[in-house]
């Protein structure tokens, strides 16, 4: 063998070394990619895969090749636990963003956490998603009971409703948040003239506008998602109530005003997520994002992208407390629940439930069709 085909050889085994010395590892999402809700899933497919494109260099710097695994859950339970197994199957997925749903995200959760598979949802907003005591399960949004009770209040102080109509779909979420909702009503001094819970795939609500035509209530508020409340607020107006409608973040997505239709006026809901106008940290990614999916970034997307940096700096806090090396799931787990984070919604970290310990909700308003802020409120878990 000549020289020069020593050093070839030389160079292979050196190039060959050093990739497999880097350690594959991925985080996965578990998001509604089709259905009825998959704008929301989408935006946090997209806003997770954002952040895990601009940090692929700090992670080769550590050693480690970094990809996103994408399962779409379609909003259902049975699907969600599934991909949760084949999350706990795949060892080099060494966290979750996601799930969208509180639907989803309880039993989800329960399936990962004996792997200590940590997941950071930036949209699951149900108080039962921190409330039993896991380590792996964490939010970078609020909570119902501050979602609910914000709009309830808002509802009777602001509005000025005396007069409530309560509906919700019956899932975790929409339950949760009327739920929550009507006791701040009610605090208030507000009258429930009637709560009933729906099934979540209704679409027929002629005997319930019936109702709410009979009692006359100044509002309506319905726990539940767009898929759902946006057909009711066009059959709403279409039978000529127009008093205010009033949900959750449930709503926000551009499909609800389409939905809607000509319903889309009157209608009001919390968010936990903002719109970029609000935060002036997200204009360079609200960029990024249009340049490298084609589409605006919507609220769910920028706490998508702030759950995923969560997450990712978490892996390597965790790595560099484990000799530079790519850390285990528990290590992982471990650093992002004790972690403190910078966001583009501001500073994240977590109370021993997982919950942020400080949070906002954006009160947003649909006028023929026509998107507004109506007020930020800020929340403080203790």
């Amino acid at each position: 063998m000549n020289l020069k085909a020593i050093a070839l050889s030389l160079m292979s085994a050196g190039l060959l070394g050093s990739a497999q010395a880097a350690t594959s590892v991925k985080i996965a999402t578990v998001s509604a990619l089709s259905g009825p809700v998959s704008n929301m899933g989408l935006q946090l497919k997209n806003g997770t895969q954002l952040a895990v494109n601009e940090m692929r260099p700090a992670f080769a710097r550590a050693g480690m090749t970094l990809s996103l695994v994408a399962y779409d859950d379609q909003a259902d339970p049975a699907t969600g636990t599934a991909a949760a197994r084949r999350i706990v199957a795949d060892k080099t997925v060494l966290g979750v963003v996601g799930p969208l749903t509180s639907g989803v995200a309880i039993p989800g959760s329960a399936v990962l956490a004996p792997s200590h598979v940590v997941a950071v949802t930036p949209t699951a907003t149900s108080d039962k998603v921190t409330e039993r005591g896991l380590a792996n399960m964490n939010r970078v949004c609020a909570r119902d009971d501050a979602q609910g009770s914000a709009g309830g209040s808002y509802l009777v102080n602001t509005l000025k409703a005396k007069k409530v109509y309560v509906l919700n779909d019956k899932a975790p979420y929409g339950q949760g948040l009327a739920d929550q909702a009507e006791k701040a009503m009610k605090t208030a001094g507000a009258n429930i003239v009637q709560s009933e819970g729906i099934d979540a795939q209704e679409r027929d609500f002629t005997a319930i506008i019936t109702k709410i035509q009979a009692l006359k209530p100044d509002a309506v508020y319905f726990g539940g998602m767009y898929g759902q409340i946006g057909p009711f607020a066009k059959q709403l107006r279409d039978k000529g109530v127009a008093i205010p409608l009033f949900s959750g973040d449930g709503l926000d997505s551009p499909d609800m005003a389409k939905l809607a239709g000509s319903g889309a006026t009157n209608i009001y809901f919390t968010t936990t997520a903002p719109d970029t106008e609000i935060v002036p940290a997200a204009q360079a990614e609200a960029s990024s994002f249009k340049k490298t999916f084609g589409s605006e970034i919507q609220g769910f997307g920028i706490l998508s992208y702030d759950a995923a940096k969560v997450l990712l700096q978490g892996i390597l806090n965790a790595a560099k407390a484990n000799g530079n090396k790519a850390p285990s799931r528990a290590q992982v787990e471990a650093a992002v629940r004790g972690g403190k984070f910078k966001g583009l919604t501001g500073d994240i970290d977590f109370d021993s439930k997982g919950d942020r310990v400080s949070a906002k909700m954006y009160v947003v308003t649909l006028k023929d069709g026509k998107r507004g802020s109506a007020g930020v409120i800020d929340v403080q878990r203790k």
